[in-house]
């Protein structure tokens, strides 16, 4: 975890995850949708999608949390530029883009829970 601190991927990788999820979500519907297959073919495949995603950025979250140690600050306060003070400032801002990249998956995935048919 010590390289953690080195790269933004870790931060970012969330939204990412996220985006990836919602092209997919789309193309899928589409591609089901256009080719007139039961619309239970895209509920399903687009709550296994989904699973997956909440899934990883759960991990990320997790990893996040970790790479922020927050429990361990005690009095830590974060006044110069050191290599403590970036990685749990990225740490911090991982989590926090996980947790919205979380609610933004679980939005995506309304719409096919709440939509009986392709029209």
């Amino acid at each position: 975890m010590a390289q953690r601190h080195r790269s933004l991927w870790h931060m970012i990788i969330a939204p990412v995850i996220w985006a990836l999820h919602f092209l997919a979500v789309y193309c899928f519907s589409a591609i089901v949708c256009a080719k007139a297959a039961p619309f239970g073919w895209a509920q399903g495949g687009v709550l296994a999608m989904t699973a997956v995603a909440l899934a990883l950025i759960f991990w990320q979250a997790v990893l996040a949390w970790r790479q922020w140690d927050f429990l361990d600050d005690g009095d830590h306060v974060h006044e110069r530029p050191t290599a403590t003070s970036r990685r749990e400032f990225l740490g911090h801002a991982g989590l926090l883009l996980a947790i919205v990249s979380f609610i933004a998956v679980t939005f995506v995935t309304l719409p096919v829970l709440f939509v009986g048919d392709c029209r």
